[in-house]
C-alpha cells in the first residue's frame, strides 16, 4: 500500500479510538530502522506511524550536511517508495520540534506540503510536531493556532504538547517534577485556543509523568487518570466525549496495566524509541564480541569480510527491531487490525 494520504490517516485515528486501541510511533534514522519498522507493522498486520525527530533528520541528511529539512525529506521520499511493497498503511509523522527550530524544521515542511498540495499532489508528512513544553502555556497556545492553521491547510494534522515530558531527547531535557502532569485546567485553555477539531484536526500530547529515556521502575509515577480527569472536563464543557484524540510519549518501563489504561482514556498513538533503539543495537553488540577476530583485522590478520560486511549484522539488527515493533503493536492492540 502507498504511505497513507490524509484521509487514510484520519481514518486510522478514527478507527482507534473508537474500537479501543492505539498505533506505535516508531522513531527512525535511517533507511534500515525504517525498514526494521515496516517490516514488524507487516508481521503483526498492523498499520503504524513512522516518524522522525529533529535530530533523527539532521543525521539522516548526512553527517556533514547536518540539514533538518533535507533529511526529513528524503527520508519521506525514500518511504514512499519501499512502503508500498508492504500490505499496511503507514503514516509519516515528525517528532518533537522545540520553538528555536520551527523555522529550520516544521515550517519549511508545512511549505513543502503547501506547494505539493497546490499541485494537486499529497503532502510531504501527514502530521507535524510542535512541542511548546519549553514555553509557557498562553505562548505555547498561541503559536499551536498558528501552525494548526497552516497545517490544515496543507491537509496535514498537527500534534502539540501540553505539560512536560520529563527527561531527554535531542538535546532537549526537563526535569521531573510537578509539571509532568497536565491539569484539567490546561486542556480547557487549548480547547479554548485551538478548537476541538472545528480550526483542524490535532493530536494532544497530555503529560501524566512521562519521562523520555530509560529509567528505573518506581523513580516516576505514572498517573494515567490524568487523562480521563482532562478528557471529563473538556468533554463536559463542549458535549462532546473523549474530545482529545492523545498521545502517549516517553514510555518506555510503563507497565501493560498503565499502557492499556491510558488508551482506554483515549489515547491514539504511542511514541517508541528508546526500546526500538536498543533491540537494533543489540545484535550488533553480540555479533561484534562473537566475531571480534572476524571484524577487526587482528595482529596483522585479514580478518573476515562476511562478518565485517554491515549486511551481515545488519540484517540481525533489522529484525530483532522489527520484532519489538511487533511487541509494540501487542501491547497497544493494533496487530491484526489494518484497515480493509
Amino acid at each position: 500500500m502507498p504511505i497513507a494520504t490524509p484521509e487514510v490517516y484520519a481514518e486510522m485515528l478514527d478507527k482507534a479510538k473508537r474500537d479501543g486501541f492505539a498505533f506505535p510511533a516508531i522513531n527512525v534514522t535511517s533507511s534500515q530502522t525504517l525498514n526494521a519498522a515496516l517490516r514488524g507493522f507487516a508481521e503483526a498486520e498492523s498499520d503504524g506511524i513512522v516518524q522522525v525527530s529533529t535530530g533523527g533528520a539532521e543525521y539522516l541528511s548526512g553527517s556533514t550536511v547536518k540539514d533538518m529539512v533535507v533529511g526529513a525529506s528524503a527520508l519521506a521520499e525514500y518511504a514512499r517508495v519501499v512502503a508500498a511493497k508492504y500490505p499496511v498503511n503507514i503514516a509519516l509523522h515528525t517528532d518533537h520540534c522545540p520553538k528555536d527550530k520551527l523555522d529550520g524544521f516544521m515550517r519549511p515542511l508545512i511549505k513543502i506540503s503547501l506547494e505539493r498540495v497546490a499541485r494537486g499532489e499529497e503532502p510531504l508528512f501527514q502530521s507535524h510536531m510542535w512541542d511548546g513544553s519549553a514555553v509557557e502555556l498562553h505562548e505555547n497556545l498561541d503559536i499551536a493556532a498558528g501552525l494548526l492553521e497552516e497545517c490544515a491547510k496543507a491537509r496535514i494534522i498537527m500534534e502539540m504538547e501540553i505539560g512536560v515530558v520529563g527527561g531527554e531527547e535531542d538535546g532537549v531535557a526537563n526535569e521531573i517534577n510537578e509539571k509532568l502532569y497536565t491539569t484539567p485546567g490546561d486542556a480547557i485553555a487549548t480547547a479554548e485556543a485551538v478548537g476541538v477539531g472545528e480550526k483542524g484536526r490535532y493530536i494532544l500530547a497530555a503529560t501524566f509523568g512521562n519521562v523520555h529515556g530509560v529509567y528505573k521502575p518506581g523513580s516516576v509515577k505514572l498517573r494515567p487518570e490524568v487523562l480521563k480527569e482532562i478528557q471529563d472536563a473538556v468533554g463536559a464543557k463542549y458535549g462532546k466525549d473523549k474530545p482529545f484524540d492523545l498521545v502517549f510519549h516517553g514510555g518506555s518501563g510503563s507497565t501493560l496495566e498503565e499502557i492499556r489504561e491510558a488508551v482506554s482514556y483515549g489515547v491514539v498513538k504511542m511514541n517508541i524509541d528508546t526500546d526500538t533503539q536498543y533491540a537494533f543495537t543489540r545484535p550488533v553488540a553480540e555479533h561484534m564480541f562473537r566475531n571480534y577476530d572476524g571484524v577487526l583485522k587482528v595482529d596483522g590478520e585479514v580478518g573476515n569480510k562476511k562478518q565485517y560486511d554491515p549486511r551481515s549484522w545488519g540484517k540481525a539488527a533489522e529484525a530483532a527491531m522489527a520484532a519489538r515493533v511487533v511487541e509494540a503493536t501487542e501491547n497497544l492492540q493494533s496487530a491484526g487490525k489494518k484497515l480493509g
